[in-house]
């Protein structure tokens, strides 16, 4: 699957999606670190990426907004980071990229809500 990472996550994020095979860009890597959240969806959703944040003020942009792309919002502290990358794998063999790319996903340790958004 193909990410943007918001500068929010974790290196270690980072480097475990990597691990995985995923193609991964940090919204640095591409000029991005100081963007505003629409534009990094915007770029998500241009890239056909997944947007990989710890910010919650995306839900907003994409329900509120419309500003449709897919979001996986990660609810990571250091120490809930290992479990949180279980339940982030899970998704990702759970879910296509494609049913990922219209859903905003909520990943906890504990668990994941997704919602689906509307096609586009």
């Amino acid at each position: 699957m193909r990410f943007l990472l918001d500068q929010d996550v974790y290196a270690a994020t980072t480097q475990f999606l990597a691990t995985l095979g995923h193609d991964v860009v940090r919204a640095a890597q591409v000029g991005l670190s100081q963007a505003d959240d629409e534009d990094l969806l915007m770029v998500a959703k241009n890239e056909r990426r997944l947007l990989v944040t710890r910010d919650r003020d995306f839900g907003g942009l994409v329900f509120v907004k419309a500003l449709g792309a897919g979001v996986l919002y990660l609810r990571v502290l250091p120490s809930t980071q290992h479990a949180v990358h279980a339940e982030l794998e899970r998704v990702l063999t759970t879910y296509t990229e494609e049913e990922l790319a219209y859903a905003f996903v909520v990943i906890e340790p504990s668990g994941h809500r997704i919602r689906r958004l509307p096609t586009q």
